[in-house]
């Protein structure tokens, strides 16, 4: 067999991958490399360590774009451009005279149910952060004008024009109203760009949840009242109709009590009745020993009949019908105690609703809320905000966690391509 002849590779291409009759590369195994395989690998290296070196300056340019960059421009704002803010805090608490109690059973089960100074501390501190205030205080204080002044940097300043809802928006960021349920207290926190307009703020603030607070208790004051005053009116109307009535059935009867008439008329009737008996057994005697024209026999004939005559008179003064006087009497006792039976019923419950008024008066007394205040709005003497060093710090952590994930992001998907 004729030995074939070994192919030269061009000079300067060793880069290109070799034929597939060509030998590979022994550096895998360990063994010794030929001069030519030695050559291709060194300018292979130079060209890996070419393109490491020009990453470099990009890993330090988005290192500078994403990191350096934004957290000097937050230096220069915060330290430079932007303006002190001052807080005035106060606290307050809702208070009634009785305190309420926790129900055993809520206890037990490990659920309470809210207080009524729970849920007017919530309605309190929803009302702190809406438009409702800032309705009222514009009444007293300019919030527009306080929240853009030239003391304001142009990043925390209000800019004006504004409506009503960026106002409330704004409100938002510069009032922090909270209820601590631990202690059952309310804070609030006023922020403004002078210390005078922060005290100013926070005492208009206080005012406006001390005038809530007095309606709510005024409402349910008038709640709890309102049924009650309304039965004691009903009461009082149904007392008055039937004394009218019972008015209008004397004046008609011309009798003020017919059982009282009934048994005095009853009384004298008897005591007449008597007296004629009395008169009749005189004469029977009388006539025994004298005649029937003398003087004494003729004077207890007029006597029993003027008796006669007045017991019909006493038994006439009810009515001049032909019924007798029993009759008559009953039909008008049994009217007057239909009437008197109304009347009693009538002030037994108009004296029940005026003492279920007054217990519901008592009771809305002591359930009365108030607002407690221990911590009072004071001038403040440095500023809070804005939190310059922190601020910063939190700006640095972000974009370092931002370039961080974006360098990690990038070398995967180069090692994968």
């Amino acid at each position: 067999m004729t030995a074939q002849p070994t192919r030269a590779r061009p000079a300067g291409n060793w880069i290109s991958p070799p034929s597939a009759h060509a030998p590979e590369p022994a550096i895998a195994g360990g063994l010794p490399v030929p001069a030519e395989d030695g050559g291709a690998i060194a300018v292979f290296q130079a060209q890996q360590l070419a393109a490491r070196r020009r990453r470099v300056p990009v890993r330090l340019l988005s290192l500078v774009v994403v990191v350096l960059v934004p957290v000097a421009l937050a230096a220069v704002y915060y330290f430079v451009i932007a303006a002190d803010q001052y807080v005035a805090e106060f606290r307050f608490a809702l208070r009634t005279v009785e305190p309420g109690r926790a129900e055993v059973g809520g206890l037990l089960q490990g659920s309470v149910a809210p207080s009524p100074v729970g849920v007017d501390s919530y309605a309190v501190v929803q009302y702190l952060g809406s438009r409702d205030v800032i309705d009222e205080l514009g009444k007293t204080l300019d919030l527009r004008e306080m929240f853009s002044r030239p003391e304001a940097d142009w990043v925390a300043r209000l800019q004006l024009p504004i409506s009503i809802e960026e106002l409330v928006r704004y409100w938002k960021t510069q009032v922090d109203a909270f209820y601590d349920i631990t202690n059952g207290t309310i804070v609030v926190r006023a922020r403004a760009f002078t210390a005078e307009d922060a005290l100013q703020l926070a005492q208009a603030v206080l005012a406006a949840a001390e005038r809530l607070v007095n309606d709510l208790s005024a409402r349910a004051r008038h709640d709890t009242l309102s049924n009650s005053e309304k039965e004691v009116r009903r009461a009082e109307r149904r007392l008055k109709a039937t004394l009218a009535r019972l008015r209008e059935f004397r004046d008609r009867e011309g009798i003020i009590d017919p059982r009282k008439t009934a048994d005095a008329t009853q009384a004298l009737a008897g005591r007449i009745r008597d007296e004629i008996v009395r008169a009749d057994t005189e004469l029977s005697t009388v006539k025994h020993y004298m005649r029937a024209d003398a003087p004494s026999v003729r004077m207890l004939d007029a006597r029993i009949q003027s008796l006669q005559a007045q017991l019909h008179s006493v038994e006439s003064e009810v009515t001049d019908t032909e019924k007798s006087r029993s009759e008559v009497l009953s039909r008008v006792i049994g009217s007057y105690e239909r009437l008197e039976s109304e009347r009693s019923f009538a002030e037994k419950a108009y004296q029940h609703a005026l003492e279920a008024l007054d217990r519901a008066r008592m009771n809305a007394d002591r359930q009365q809320v108030y607002v407690a205040g221990f911590v009072q709005p004071s001038l403040p003497e440095e500023a809070l905000y804005p939190r310059r060093l922190r601020n910063v710090g939190i700006a640095l952590f972000l974009c370092c966690a931002v370039w961080l994930i974006g360098a990690f992001i990038v070398q995967t998907v180069r090692e994968h391509l």
